[in-house]
């Protein structure tokens, strides 16, 4: 190891030193511990007898070398503080813990897998100009084999579970929250102990490495949730290592983030170099495809208030861990949680930015849910709501999350939030959806949301998949497959997601009607998109398009099959001098594709 570099917060490769190393015969562990007074190795392989670690190097790092340790086996790190009293830990690079409330590391084999995914490591990208369908999960609550909330799926049982659902929908990526071993299950994996560790409530680091490998066999992209902010307060963990604030702060005002956790302090260069090694591991050790960095405006502003100020130091450590990350792994993608206006978040380092690929657009999520929550009555008046983002969507590279956040915590689900009763809200929903994907952005979908879940989002329950045998809400299924597939399939609904021409209003000042109209380009296509968000029908609405000679429909969210009122002529429409004359039903949206006398594109 680079001990320079791991001191002053350069290296991505700290993991290949510390922790756990399976040898031809034995397992050497060490383990970083500055301000520990001595280290006892206890052991399955000990007879969880103490083996003393020496120091190595500058005195800071502690070694020991057992012959009789395997793969498999249980380990801890009994930490003497100056006092003399102790306190067992668990392995900050551990590869293995063991199932909460057990807390020791298991001594895992990373080179034991053998990956099959080739051909998809080569053709990844980060899908800038390329369909990006994020269905994110809660690995446990997705579907599981029981009503016990203890009982999971594998790793390897869920990808014969999900994979096949995920074509079926016309998902092309799964995005993970964290999967880093964590204590407590209400915490979603957000408040970790094992950084280096998956979870033991789904396998070992073999299966991850299986479900990872079968996803990509089947051309489905994985995104795992990564939390660089902050971690639990358990003894037994992080938190005062070796008997001082070795990762955290030592102060209470800027250590303790609102979430009652200890925050990271990004100043330190063995912090950093922790961090950096950890997200460098997941996405070399277990061929992930891209993580989604939770909480990052708590890394720009001090404690996430910008009235505090910017945490220049934690800034600087998210800049220079994206651009190594992405010197390491071009194609791998790199996206903010960010709910602030700080400048720059996608902008590349080099050009003075922050280096993520992409962005969450919470200001777009925010807007558009409180819009569809208002009265149809209201909505002249919140009109622009829905035509703000695009004033501000070329600033960065946005992507438009519905996520788990959304479904929890008394906020109802995505169905729950639109206006009005039961019937009323599955057209809205239906035009909802249209608009979001229309709208330039690469796409998030929290699981449920896809077929109409009515019951906020528990972790300790699956998904409510009987709701399907309702009429509605297997017609709302079918309508989301059918969006999906029609997302995938055209260009002009994501080749030109971050570029200007992509995108054009043709009429955005119907404030009285609630009416949108806009126009999707790519390089070879044309999608006219148009809605009506009043529950009113609009007759006779006229829509005039340049070099246009006539339109065929695409997707329409009225449509009887999925439980709307219209049953539609497939006939194209023809334009006379440029214009159209639609007929719009209340709370309904279509997509037609724009056919041209000549080529223009």
């Amino acid at each position: 190891m680079d001990f320079y570099g791991f001191y002053t917060g350069k290296i991505f490769d700290a993991y290949q030193f510390l922790g756990a190393h399976p040898e031809a015969e034995g397992v050497t562990f060490r383990t970083f511990a500055p301000g520990a007074a001595r280290i006892s190795l206890i052991g399955e392989f000990t007879g969880w007898q103490e083996w003393e670690m020496h120091k190595i190097y500058d005195g800071n790092f502690w070694e020991c070398y057992a012959r009789d340790a395997e793969p498999g086996m249980m380990y801890k790190y009994r930490i003497y503080k100056q006092d003399q009293s102790y306190i067992d830990h668990c392995d900050p690079y551990g590869f293995g813990m063991e199932l909460r409330p057990n807390t020791a590391s298991i001594v895992r084999d990373l080179t034991a897998y053998p990956f099959q995914d080739v051909s998809w490591m080569q053709k990844r990208s980060v899908c800038k100009d390329k369909p990006l369908n994020i269905y994110e999960i809660h690995f446990g609550s997705f579907r599981k084999p029981s009503a016990e909330a203890d009982d999971w799926y594998t790793y390897p049982e869920m990808a014969e579970i999900l994979i096949p659902y995920l074509k079926e929908n016309g998902y092309n990526y799964v995005e993970i929250m964290p999967l880093s071993e964590h204590p407590c299950d209400e915490s979603w994996g957000y408040q970790n102990t094992g950084f280096f560790s998956p979870t033991a409530r789904y396998g070992t680091a073999f299966g991850l490495m299986e479900f990872v490998d079968q996803c990509h066999q089947n051309d489905i992209g994985v995104i795992l949730d990564f939390v660089p902010v902050h971690f639990a307060v358990d003894g037994y963990a992080l938190a005062n290592y070796d008997g001082t604030a070795l990762y955290e702060y030592p102060h209470h005002d800027v250590g303790v983030s609102e979430w009652g956790s200890c925050n990271f302090m990004h100043s330190r260069g063995e912090v950093r170099s922790f961090l950096q090694s950890a997200a460098n591991y997941w996405l070399t050790e277990y061929h992930i495809d891209g993580i989604r960095m939770d909480a990052i405006s708590r890394i720009i502003y001090w404690q996430g208030e910008p009235a505090r100020g910017v945490n220049n130091t934690a800034v600087d450590f998210i800049r220079e861990m994206n651009r190594g990350l992405k010197e390491l792994h071009p194609a791998a993608m790199l996206s903010a949680e960010d709910s602030t206006s700080y400048p720059g978040v996608t902008r590349p380092v080099n050009e003075g930015g922050l280096g993520f690929d992409y962005k969450w657009d919470m200001g777009w999520m925010n807007d558009t849910l409180d819009y569809f929550r208002t009265g149809p009555e209201y909505r002249p008046e919140s009109y622009h709501k829905l035509t703000f983002s695009m004033m501000y969507y070329y600033n960065d590279a946005f992507l438009l999350p519905l996520s788990h956040d959304e479904v929890v915590h008394g906020k109802a689900t995505i169905m729950q939030k639109m206006h009005g009763d039961y019937d009323e809200k599955f057209p809205q929903a239906r035009a909802f959806y249209m608009y979001m994907y229309a709208h330039p952005g690469k796409k998030l979908n929290f699981m449920g949301n896809e077929f109409g879940q009515l019951r906020e989002w528990d972790e300790k329950r699956e998904q409510d998949w009987d709701i399907l045998s309702f009429p509605i809400h297997d017609a709302f299924h079918r309508f989301m497959k059918d969006l999906n597939q029609i997302y995938l399939e055209h260009p002009a609904l994501y080749e030109k997601d971050y570029e200007t021409e992509g995108f054009h209003w043709i009429d955005c000042h119907q404030e009285a009607r609630c009416i949108y109209a806009f126009e999707r380009i790519g390089e070879k296509e044309r999608i006219l998109a148009v809605f009506n968000f009043s529950d009113q029908e609009q007759e006779e609405y006229e829509i005039e398009l340049k070099e246009a000679e006539r339109l065929t429909l695409l997707l329409a969210s009225d449509a009887q099959e999925y439980a709307g009122t219209q049953q539609y002529d497939l006939t194209d429409i023809e334009l006379k001098d440029g214009k159209a004359v639609l007929s719009l039903s209340a709370y309904s949206a279509v997509y037609y594709k724009i056919l041209c006398p000549k080529k223009i594109l």
